[in-house]
């Protein structure tokens, strides 16, 4: 039996996680010399490419000097958190990647502190130290300070460090001295990180994570503790709560450079694969069948956000989406649940609607999004916070918020997080620009990145994670403008976009297609206000001088679905189709929106 390492991988986001597990995965040489596998394998699905960030954690394993280290590539954004926990039950120890620029960030904080909860070994690397500026010695020490804060122990803060840059394919022990490779850091993890601790006695092994193959169905994925599990093997399932049920193992794997690799039994310390069982759920412990005993189970945190989801009811409805009705939605959401820890969803009076609970808008437009690229249409209401009742008094989620920004504009942005009832805790300059941290309540977040976008000029980088909850703060301002309404059902004429342009800015093209009540642009004004743009101009055999003046439209504002998600009020919902994503009023008439007026 060859020597095991089980690694987690944790950052923040953008620090080079995905990037170094390439990297690890070439020195070990998983891939032949000709074969051309491109940057951030383990990015695998479209819309982790897209974004550039990690959402679900994948397996990868890779043999190095006759140890196999498997590793565990988490995601670093804390919407993601729920994922993060199950994972790092797989390791015995994590790779703390850090910018040697920017430093541990708050969702470095989020991470390390489960790592650290959960008495796994830290070693650090500090990435990207050939960036300009950069200060990779102080941020070891603020590493060295976090860990403290966090309640780290003795043998915790005793940690190793390696620096480098996973881009170039280097890593050393000092990070004036550059290498060829990145050895140093794989023999930090064969020195430093423990071997599973291996107890004796009957198999146990706590499900962490999920697979879905439409061939064989659901795959549970774990670490065994203890015990050997065999292929055809009679085991118990013991349940969350519990009860226990027998079933049996059908085929067995364990993970072999990007793929699985079907083995007849598994050692104790190994992370596995195994499907063919019935009924699991994540969390639970699969056991011997005469006398099964239950490993901890894990909790997960809970939701702070809700939408509303219900079918799309709106005059285009069903133009674009192969799945439209409600009995389409629900499966897609029970189907959701399975794999998606942190989500929760609630029938509501009406057949047609589902209040989906998430961890922030982020973790609901991904799925959200994923619907749209299978051929959902559905419509979202506009994200709500999860306020409790404590002791008899109302409390909300309360954030801790970062923003990193150039220091000529910083004032405008104290001054907007101050409006949404946010508290400075503290202010630096690094270089040219400015780290400031806030404590806001999760409400006043939404809708917050568009404007201190457009107050930076595109400068502005925020990163926020749940801090806890605190007695409600008082309201926070809405968006202050209101919204252009079509009054028809028809194309946008260019004509009538010219000669309304001075009553605000219009968020679709001449030509397109638009229906009565859908939201077309923003006011310039407090109100909403009821436009025609599918007038053409009238033609007459009598010419007048300057009646022939060339159109100048300017662009429309084309939002992406967080940014939508974040812009609408309470009566407004967002259309999304697989191929447009379209802003409404909830009543699509003049005289029913008059008659159901939300006071």
């Amino acid at each position: 039996m060859t020597a095991i390492k089980n690694i987690a991988i944790i950052a923040h986001v953008d620090h080079g996680k995905t990037t170094l597990v390439d990297k690890i995965m070439y020195h070990c040489r998983l891939f032949r010399d000709n074969q051309n596998t491109g940057d951030l394998i383990l990015d695998s699905n479209d819309q982790e490419r897209e974004r550039g960030i990690t959402i679900t954690s994948k397996n990868v394993s890779v043999v190095y000097k006759d140890t196999k280290i498997n590793i565990i590539d988490t995601p670093g954004h804390a919407d993601f958190g729920g994922e993060v926990e199950r994972v790092l039950n797989m390791a015995d120890g994590v790779l703390l990647l850090v910018d040697a620029f920017e430093g541990p960030m708050p969702q470095t904080r989020f991470v390390l502190q489960k790592a650290i909860d959960l008495g796994l070994k830290p070693c650090v690397v500090v990435n990207k130290v050939d960036k300009p500026n950069c200060t990779p010695d102080e941020v070891h020490e603020k590493v060295f300070d976090l860990m403290f804060e966090l309640g780290a122990e003795e043998w915790q803060l005793d940690f190793p460090t390696v620096y480098g840059s996973a881009l170039n394919n280097w890593m050393s022990d000092d990070p004036d001295v550059k290498t060829e490779n990145i050895e140093p850091l794989l023999d930090m993890v064969l020195e430093h990180i423990p071997s599973p601790k291996i107890e004796e006695g009957s198999p146990q092994m706590l499900i962490t994570s999920l697979d879905f193959s439409s061939f064989t169905g659901r795959i549970a994925i774990g670490r065994l503790q203890r015990g050997t599990l065999k292929e055809g093997m009679q085991v118990s399932l013991v349940k969350r709560d519990g009860s226990i049920k027998k079933t049996k193992i059908k085929e067995l794997f364990t993970f072999e450079g990007l793929g699985r690799l079907k083995v007849q039994e598994v050692q104790a310390g190994d992370i596995c694969a195994l499907v063919g069982l019935e009924g699991f759920e994540i969390g639970d412990t699969i056991a011997d069948i005469e006398n099964p005993e239950g490993l901890k189970t894990i909790a997960i945190d809970e939701p702070t956000m809700s939408m509303l989801f219900t079918i799309n009811d709106s005059p285009f409805f069903g133009k674009d989406g192969k799945y439209v009705t409600s009995r389409h939605i629900k499966e897609r959401l029970t189907k959701e649940l399975e794999k998606n820890l942190a989500l929760r969803v609630e029938e509501t009076d009406s057949a047609d609607k589902f209040l989906v609970y998430g961890r922030g808008v982020m973790h609901l437009s991904v799925l959200i999004e994923t619907m749209r690229r299978e051929g959902y249409e559905l419509q979202i209401g506009q994200p709500q916070v999860i306020i409790r009742e404590i002791d008899g008094v109302k409390m909300e989620p309360v954030e801790e918020l970062t923003i990193d920004l150039p220091e000529e504009v910083s004032g405008k942005a104290v001054e907007m997080v101050t409006i949404r009832k946010g508290e400075m805790l503290s202010m630096e300059t690094r270089g040219e620009r400015m780290i400031i941290q806030f404590m806001i309540p999760s409400r006043g977040i939404i809708g917050l990145r568009n404007q201190l976008l457009t107050a930076t000029a595109g400068e502005a980088i925020m990163a926020h994670r749940f801090k806890e909850y605190q007695p409600l703060k008082g309201g926070i301002p809405q968006r202050q403008n209101g919204s252009l309404i079509s009054m028809e059902k028809g194309k946008a004429i260019p004509y009538s976009i010219d000669k309304l342009q001075d009553r605000g800015k219009f968020f679709v093209d001449p030509g397109e297609d638009i229906y009565e009540g859908q939201v077309i642009g923003e006011n310039s004004r407090q109100d909403d206000m009821a436009v025609n743009i599918t007038k053409t101009k009238k033609l007459s055999n009598v010419r007048s001088s300057g009646a022939d003046d060339k159109a100048k439209i300017v662009p429309a504002i084309k939002f992406s679905l967080e940014e939508a998600l974040e812009y609408i009020q309470k009566d407004e919902y967002v259309e999304v189709t697989p191929k447009h994503i379209r802003l409404r009023k909830i009543y699509l008439t003049e005289n029913e929106r008059k008659r159901n007026k939300i006071v």
